[in-house]
């Protein structure tokens, strides 16, 4: 089961996670969740994209919030069972920059 991080370990894996991301590309923090907005060169490549990482949100039973027009996927991740951030959302995050 997964466990809702405190402050100071969000920021720590929020500047992990954002440490090789360009400013315009970095995760921010919103409440108790992350969020970014992905963009790609067409709408295919970015719904192929959502297919891959809907896979990995099957495996780790960890679903994001998304929505998607175009080009661009906007992505909300928060763990609803611990009512804040856990281990879970950026290993999902982390998922989502490697299939970028």
């Amino acid at each position: 089961m997964a466990e809702k991080l405190d402050t100071s370990q969000i920021e720590q894996a929020l500047n992990k996670l954002n440490e090789t991301l360009g400013a315009e590309e970095q995760w921010q923090l919103e409440e108790d969740k992350i969020t970014k907005t992905f963009k790609f060169k067409s709408f295919i490549r970015a719904f192929g994209w959502m297919s891959q990482i809907a896979i990995w949100a099957e495996k780790l039973n960890h679903h994001p919030e998304w929505f998607n027009v175009y080009n661009k996927v906007e992505v909300t991740l928060t763990t609803h069972d611990v009512g804040g951030l856990s281990d879970l959302d950026f290993t999902m995050a982390e998922k989502m920059e490697k299939f970028r």
